[in-house]
């Protein structure tokens, strides 16, 4: 599925279930706490620090996913087109970086 078609979707279900969107600002709070969320995960579940028994039975797919609504709901709100930007974005990343990573010895 295109990013553009998941912005509709956002936009269709916050038009029928959700009766509106929160404003940008409390969505700029609830984005930063959905990745809160997922930073946990990863910190616990593949970092070093040690993982809380109800922290284990968390979803990390369905944190990414809550970041991605969020994601959404703000280029909804602020008309930003997500696929357009991406694809901007990637090829930036590809011009940048075609060499970049190939000769990174690092990566190796």
């Amino acid at each position: 599925m295109e990013i553009t078609n998941l912005q509709k979707e956002v936009d269709e279900w916050i038009k029928t279930v959700g009766v509106r969107y929160f404003n940008e600002l409390t969505n700029m709070a609830m984005l930063t706490e959905e990745v809160g969320e997922v930073a946990r995960i990863i910190a616990r579940r593949y970092g070093e620090q040690s993982e809380k028994e109800s922290d284990k039975t968390k979803d990390l797919g369905e944190e990414l996913a809550d970041v991605l609504f969020v994601t959404l709901c703000l280029a909804n709100q602020t008309g930003t087109n997500l696929q357009k930007a991406f694809d901007k974005k990637m090829k930036l990343k590809t011009e940048r970086d075609s060499e970049r990573h190939q000769n990174n010895k690092k990566l190796k």
